[in-house]
């Protein structure tokens, strides 16, 4: 029997940066361990972040990431929109080239990520504030 499942989970503020959430999303879905197969939905609720899948297994990674956006994306750029701040509108641009959601396959009650594979909360704000995702479970 297919089943749905959905939960707002809110994570705390994290400073501007890459940060690994895989297990803060996990200790929240208590009902993913009873789907054999399905898929894991999440939509981060907000337009200065963004989500990734990318490697955990290296610090270096979400430090090399964060220096690459910003050179992507620079404070220095003359945006148009600066009402919010010189780092708002630097965020935007790297929420759009990292976009608000993900889907990932569920198998025998486990995110079937690859073995390197985690989930970023990506902070494109200095002080973003909490940050809300909706997670949606599909499956049997």
């Amino acid at each position: 029997m297919v089943r749905w499942f959905q939960e707002e989970i809110e994570l705390p503020a994290k400073r501007r940066g890459f940060h690994l959430v895989t297990p803060d999303i996990l200790a929240k879905l208590p009902h993913l361990a009873g789907i054999r197969v399905g898929l894991l939905h999440l939509f981060l609720q907000h337009t200065s972040a963004s989500l990734s899948i990318n490697e955990n297994a290296d610090s270096d990674v979400p430090l090399d990431l964060e220096s690459s956006f910003s050179a992507l994306a620079p404070e220095s750029f003359p945006y148009r929109h600066t009402c919010e701040g010189p780092d708002d509108m630097p965020a935007h641009v790297k929420a759009s080239l990292l976009g608000a959601s993900l889907s990932i396959p569920i198998r025998e009650g486990r995110l079937a990520l690859g073995t390197w594979q985690g989930i970023y909360l990506c902070e494109h704000r200095n002080h973003g504030g909490r940050r809300r995702l909706i997670a949606t479970i599909w499956g049997e």
